[in-house]
């Protein structure tokens, strides 16, 4: 996710030509293989590869430093995660007609999470999932300055886009406002532990209701736990599998479940101004994260 509004602009355009060239130059086991440009996101060109694989380039130089945090540590996370991860298989080198680092990857099949309806016991199935990746990482794993941080760090940019949103007559509710300076006042009570950094409903995959893959770790890295939280209001607008999704995660403080609404409310303030972009798909993300917070207070 970025922090524009709208999609950046690329540093570095990848066709089906260059692919092939670097894929054959690198892994001509797998030159044979039909490539298909299926799309791109904030950081990465993706293209499919036969029917199984496929190939990540990054966009931009930032991603293509993401990428290398992929590259290595998602081998040694992918054993105790109980959800599919994009895990490299093989590793592509930056070389004269390519700057970066690229990956391929197995190919992950489902919708995004904003478009589907997810099954009554998902709520539990996301909460299993923090459980087991929310743990101590290595001394040496990367840190996540943006999502891993006190949110005092996010506050001139929260309050930047607050001022967007109510110069273009968006109205900003004074309870969403109250649940972000509710989580603003309370420290980070517990030690950092490996978060996804990035976990928002178009980077969870789902099929026939059921949630199987976690997909773009490129921000991921040591940090607090509430930011991959906020997540629950991100994705269940019934209260009933929020709930479980909360109950599951037994670890979690209640200081840190504060921090992670204020989190929500700060994803969903940048959705929205996304939305004043054109974004549409990121509005209505935003609209359901106020509802579903709105409703747990409330209630």
């Amino acid at each position: 996710m970025s922090d524009a509004m709208g999609t950046l602009a690329s540093e570095f355009d990848v066709d089906v030509s260059l692919a092939t060239r670097l894929l054959a130059s690198q892994y001509p086991e797998l030159s044979t293989l039909e490539i298909r440009k299926v799309g791109s996101g904030w950081d990465n060109w993706i293209f499919r590869l036969g029917s199984t694989l496929a190939l990540r380039f990054p966009r931009r130089n930032v991603a293509g430093i993401a990428i290398r945090n992929e590259q290595i540590w998602l081998p040694l996370l992918e054993k105790r995660l109980p959800l599919q991860i994009p895990t490299p298989i093989k590793v592509g080198q930056p070389d004269g007609e390519y700057p970066w680092y690229w990956s391929v990857i197995q190919w992950l099949d489902g919708e995004t999470a904003d478009i589907v309806f997810l099954d009554q016991n998902q709520g539990q199935v996301l909460g299993s999932f923090f459980e087991a990746l929310h743990r101590a990482a290595p001394a040496n794993a990367p840190k996540n300055p943006f999502r891993g941080g006190s949110l005092f760090e996010r506050e001139n940019l929260f309050l930047k886009r607050i001022t967007t949103l109510i110069q273009k007559n968006e109205p900003v509710i004074e309870d969403i406002m109250s649940i972000w300076h509710n989580g603003l006042s309370v420290p980070i009570d517990v030690p950092s532990t490996w978060i996804h950094g990035d976990l928002h409903p178009l980077n969870v995959l789902a099929t026939n209701g059921t949630i199987t893959s976690i997909i773009d770790w490129g921000d991921m890295g040591q940090g607090d736990r509430a930011a991959d939280l906020a997540a629950i209001w991100m994705l269940f607008p019934d209260r009933a599998m929020r709930q479980s999704s909360i109950a599951e995660c037994a670890s979690v403080t209640e200081a840190t479940w504060r921090r992670a609404k204020a989190w929500a409310v700060f994803y969903a303030v940048l959705f929205k101004t996304a939305g004043l972009s054109g974004d549409q798909r990121m509005a209505r993300i935003a609209e359901g994260i106020f509802r579903n917070l709105l409703e747990d207070t409330y209630s």
